[in-house]
């Protein structure tokens, strides 16, 4: 007898009335009509079965801080960065590992069932190293929570000198942390911030990790540090193990640069996470009219074959005052952003928050494939654009073929004059 059987669901790629067997936590079939004895019976009743979501780019030792110390004023990433640093000081460990579990139970009932989240290693204590190290054993049975050892402040510039940063982040990684991380752009200098990629990339060669860097979060077309991480990952052999994330600077540089730039990516196989909801709010802050709109060039490098994810990067921080773990709302964002609204378009933004964040991770066993987890979200819609269009509901959500989440369907009751009531949701 199979232990759980889901029917009558639509799938992503559009084949409808499918039903997906499940046994012994893995699918066991994919099949239009299938019918067979189960422990439990779910009937989709045609709406939407996927994949779970999928963070590729978030900061969980900040998420729920908002307002501590103080305020972001200016709205400006710089003034997030200076807000976190005089916020480090005050952490405590027991709060850090409340937020995150707060912050995961959000996930879950979002169906959001796997995090990359970067830590800031500057802290010589690894205060946040610690305490996501413990919430990521802690939610391991219902969220793969992945770490990025993150130098927030430079990995190039530590106040006890340009080791200091850097000893931090080897000494995060044999704590257990998975992914390197960087942030070349906000060393002191260029010639340091290409320095720190070389040294990064180096490090993830000889130990076998992946990479993960924020790369060119600013607005000036001349920071192309991704330039340089496309060299080193190819020079060290590291293809398709080498993410740069934001990569804003790409909607400022001009186009012929950027059909160089694009090309040499592929090349490395690098992969892409764009973070809609906060570079639309973080960029262009010095603009007056026209206003850039802070996001990296997610149509092109999807057109040149390049893996580009979405991030929801910020929950309630220093540098995004919103946000709540819903992944449709920043394929919602992405979509609008990228001006991406075409049948195929809108697609690939629901794909960017399954599937393309799912490879970027290195997830594995993850996808709608018999022989893959059995980690599903039951979506109220029809099929993935209209998902992205209503934030659909999650109806659902399963681990290992084991309900952990679900909500009601959300209905709406209608008495209008001269109209018969009646009970409908948004279609």
């Amino acid at each position: 007898m199979l232990d759980l059987l889901i029917t009558h669901a639509r799938l992503p790629d559009g084949r409808g009335n499918m039903s997906v067997a499940v046994q012994d936590a893995l699918i066991a079939e994919i099949t239009e009509g299938f019918e067979a004895p189960a422990h439990e019976t779910v009937d989709a009743q045609g709406m939407l079965l996927s994949s779970p979501f999928v963070d590729p780019h978030f900061h969980m030792d900040a998420a729920l801080s908002y307002g501590l110390p103080r305020v972001n004023q200016s709205g400006t990433l710089l003034e997030g960065i200076s807000l976190w640093g005089e916020l480090k000081p005050l952490l405590a460990q027991e709060a850090l590992v409340e937020r995150a579990l707060a912050y995961c139970d959000w996930a879950v009932a979002k169906g959001l069932l796997a995090i990359r989240t970067h830590v800031d290693i500057c802290d010589p204590r690894l205060l946040a190293v610690d305490a996501l190290l413990q919430v990521k054993q802690q939610v391991a049975p219902y969220i793969e929570l992945q770490l990025v050892a993150f130098p927030q402040d430079g990995a190039l510039r530590g106040p006890q000198g340009p080791q200091q940063h850097m000893d931090n982040l080897v000494r995060a990684l044999d704590k257990g942390v998975d992914v390197i991380g960087g942030i070349p752009h906000f060393e002191r200098t260029y010639e340091q911030g290409s320095l720190s990629v070389k040294l990064l990339c180096e490090l993830a060669a000889e130990r076998g990790l992946l990479v993960d860097m924020h790369c060119d979060e600013s607005d000036d077309p001349h920071s192309r540090h991704v330039e340089t991480l496309a060299f080193e990952t190819q020079r060290l052999g590291l293809q398709g193990r080498v993410t740069g994330s934001h990569l804003t600077s790409m909607h400022s540089m001009d186009n012929y640069y950027v059909s160089k730039l694009i090309a040499l990516m592929a090349e490395a196989q690098l992969h892409v996470v764009a973070n809609p909801l906060i570079n639309i709010t973080l960029q262009g802050r010095h603009d007056s009219y026209p206003k850039r709109r802070g996001m990296t060039r997610v149509p092109e490098l999807l057109g040149a074959g390049i893996n580009v994810a979405f991030g929801h990067d910020c929950v309630m921080d220093p540098w995004y005052s919103l946000g709540s773990g819903d992944m449709l709302e920043v394929a919602h964002m992405g979509l609008h952003v990228g001006q991406m609204t075409s049948q195929a378009a809108m697609r690939q933004c629901f794909e960017a928050v399954t599937v393309n964040a799912a490879r970027v991770m290195g997830l594995q066993g993850y996808g709608l494939e018999v022989g893959c987890k059995a980690d599903f979200v039951l979506l109220q819609a029809r099929d993935p654009v209209e998902a992205i269009r209503l934030r659909a509901n999650r109806l659902k959500v399963f681990k290992a073929g084991k309900l952990i989440a679900e909500s009601p369907p959300a209905t709406s009751t209608l008495a209008l004059p001269n109209r018969p009531s009646h009970t409908s949701w948004m279609r």
